[in-house]
C-alpha cells in the first residue's frame, strides 16, 4: 500500500523515523529504508532551502509527498522525500536501503559494489542503484509518477530507532536528526 499524502504532511522530525522499514520503489527495484536524515528548511542552516526558494529547491517547498532530487559534488544524485506543509520547505534524505527486489538491475547500475549490502549503503549509492536522477525530481510518491513510490508493507519502524547527528554537513551539526534501524547499522556510510 502506498503511503497517503497526509503521512508526508507533517514535520520531517516525525516523518523521518516513521519512514524506517518502509519500502522505496523505483521501477522494478525495491528496498527497505534503513537510514534517513531530516532537513528543516528555513529553520535549518544545513538545508538547501535555508536561504529561500531557488530553481534547485522549488520542489522542496511542497506540496508534500514528492521526491526532491539534487545533484551533489558534480557527480552524484541524492533523493529526499518532501514533507510538511506546502511552502514550508522540509524533506527527509534517504540515506540507506536494504535491497529487496531488482537486485540484478541494481548490480548493473552499481557494478563496483562487491556485496548486495553495498548497493544502497549511502544516499548517492542508493540513487544510482535505483536509477534515480534529475528526471525524477518532483515525482509524486503518492500517485507513483515516474514509477517511484514508498510502500507500507506493515513492518513497523523500530520502536527505538538509532539516532545521531547528521552526516557530511558543516552547519547545525548538533541536531540529532539522523535515524536508522539499529540492526542495519552496517549498511550506513
Amino acid at each position: 500500500m502506498r503511503l497517503p499524502r497526509d503521512f508526508y504532511a507533517r514535520s520531517p522530525l516525525e516523518v523521518g523515523p516513521e519512514l524506517l522499514n518502509k519500502v522505496f520503489v523505483a521501477g522494478h527495484c525495491q528496498g527497505r529504508i534503513v537510514e534517513v536524515e531530516a532537513y528543516g528548511g528555513g529553520n535549518d542552516p544545513a538545508s538547501h532551502g535555508y536561504r529561500g526558494m531557488t530553481l534547485r529547491t522549488e520542489v522542496m517547498f511542497g506540496p508534500p509527498g514528492h521526491l526532491y532530487v539534487y545533484f551533489t559534488y558534480g557527480m552524484h544524485w541524492c533523493a529526499n522525500v518532501v514533507c510538511g506543509d506546502e511552502g514550508e520547505c522540509s524533506a527527509v534524505l534517504l540515506r540507506a536501503l536494504t535491497p529487496l527486489m531488482g537486485i540484478a538491475e541494481m548490480r548493473e547500475r552499481r557494478f563496483k559494489a562487491r556485496r548486495d549490502r553495498d548497493l544502497c549503503s549511502g544516499p548517492a549509492k542508493l540513487a544510482a542503484a535505483f536509477g534515480v536522477d534529475g528526471s525524477a525530481n518532483g515525482a509524486d510518491l503518492v500517485r507513483a509518477t515516474e514509477g517511484i513510490s514508498v510502500l507500507d508493507d506493515m513492518i513497523p519502524p523500530p520502536s527505538q530507532p538509532g539516532c545521531s547527528a547528521r552526516i557530511g554537513i558543516t552547519r547545525a551539526t548538533d541536531r540529532l536528526w539522523r535515524w536508522y534501524v539499529p540492526d542495519c547499522l552496517d549498511l550506513s556510510c
